[in-house]
């Protein structure tokens, strides 16, 4: 069976080289790692301390993973853990967030790449996040004696059913699986649909209402707002990992509002580097006074400027710290939704458009609670950010509700490592690099 995947891999890297050519010219992406990724020459281990690989595909993933880094390492002394990711963007931040640990590229799902890793890298354990079922990285693993683990699972309903296409594959994937650690029993439900062995499955709860930083006093937070000269007065709309058109919703919104506000400063953080040079063109174009965030000095003082595009990776968790308002991104287009829950545990008074498939169930739980607003255009957005404005107990309750939510929510990391914990153990001998 994996040489019949090697060979439906290499069809479709043919059919979408010219796309991936066109990616790695145009955005940056694609264009590094491919030792890795195709050879499988990830850093070679030594030493014989127990190892977990962690794999996490881009930058919401690396994140996330934080909290549990922290906390295997201080269970487990002398644990070596190395992260792997599939993204430009996630391996600049994974090594700017981790190191000294090591950092490189997940290879692709080539027979001959996995079992070269696997060999280079000698993991006891191999961590999976969320959705990322590979059946030559996995079987490459457990041939090499490490257990693999999938931490805060998520299967789609739209997942499933293409994955029903493949059952037979799938269940054998699956029956490989030590642990498929999941957000709730929704996702657990169509796991084991699928095939998963259910003494495998657990409900853990998402890792990523851990990691969401509620205090909006934290050092970096603080820095940041000053770097920005943000004042105590100002109200702060931030749109958080947007795509097009979403900025040129905001900045209309901006515009609108902000003669009839003037304490209303407005904050741009685009989903994907590539899209900073668009946002700023965009930004120009309005003929408003802006500021890039990579212009910010601390020995220039504060920016006077009321429209900062964040043209950075890996400082929105921090940036949200600063919303009064909060526009999360893509929700207006086909990208299904980002991540809500940091906003949400600041206390911001959360907005997002109706597209956010990718976080049903934390839609659906904020909904509930009057934790957040969906808007379904332009308008509705603006009508959004003045009531804020005009109603401050409006905004303030559902920033309240939001917070509290997060809180209660809490707790998936530690039932997260304990089951990791119990994979910890020795699981047999590991080849050589050869």
């Amino acid at each position: 069976m994996r040489y019949l995947l090697n060979v439906v891999y290499l069809l479709v890297l043919i059919v979408l080289s010219p796309w991936l050519i066109y990616t790695a010219i145009r955005k940056g992406e694609y264009r590094s790692g491919w030792s890795a990724k195709f050879f499988g020459r990830v850093p070679l281990r030594t030493g014989q301390a127990p190892c977990v690989w962690l794999h996490a595909v881009s930058v919401g993933e690396v994140n996330m993973l934080a909290p549990l880094l922290i906390q295997l390492e201080r269970e487990h002394p002398g644990l070596d853990c190395v992260i792997s990711t599939t993204r430009r963007s996630g391996y600049l931040l994974a090594r700017q967030k981790y190191a000294p640990r090591p950092v490189f590229y997940c290879p692709l799902d080539f027979s001959w790449a996995v079992r070269r890793a696997m060999r280079r890298m000698r993991p006891n354990l191999l961590v999976l996040t969320e959705s990322e079922l590979w059946p030559n990285l996995i079987l490459a693993a457990q041939q090499h004696g490490a257990r693999v683990a999938v931490i805060n699972g998520r299967l789609s309903q739209r997942s499933a059913r293409n994955y029903a296409c493949i059952r037979g594959l799938l269940r054998a994937m699956l029956r490989r699986l030590n642990l498929i650690a999941v957000q709730n029993e929704e996702y657990a439900q169509r796991f084991l649909e699928l095939g998963a062995c259910p003494t495998t499955v657990e409900i853990t709860g998402s890792i990523k209402f851990d990691h969401a930083q509620s205090d909006r006093e934290n050092p970096r937070t603080r820095q940041l707002a000053a770097l920005a000269g943000i004042q105590q007065d100002d109200v702060v709309l931030l749109a958080g990992s947007t795509q097009s058109p979403e900025e040129a919703m905001v900045l209309e919104t901006y515009r609108e509002l902000s003669t009839e506000f003037p304490r209303l400063r407005l904050i741009i953080t685009p989903r994907h580097p590539e899209r900073f040079e668009a946002v700023a063109k965009l930004l120009d174009r309005a003929q408003a006074p802006w500021q890039r965030r990579s212009e910010l000095l601390a020995d220039r003082g504060p920016s006077p400027a009321r429209i900062l595009l964040v043209d950075s990776v890996g400082e929105l968790g921090a940036w949200w710290g600063t919303a009064h308002i909060a526009f999360v991104g893509g929700s207006m287009g086909r990208r299904g939704g980002q991540n809500m829950i940091e906003p949400a545990a600041y206390g911001a008074a959360v907005c997002f458009g109706p597209h956010t498939r990718n976080f049903r169930d934390v839609v659906a739980m904020m909904l509930q609670h009057d934790a957040a607003t969906v808007v379904h255009d332009q308008r509705e957005l603006t009508d959004f950010v003045r009531r804020c404005l005009v109603e401050p107990p409006f905004a303030a309750g559902l920033g309240a509700r939001a917070s509290d939510l997060v809180a209660q929510q809490r707790g998936a990391c530690d039932r997260t490592c304990r089951l990791l914990g119990r994979l910890l153990e020795p699981s047999g001998q590991h080849g050589d690099e050869t």
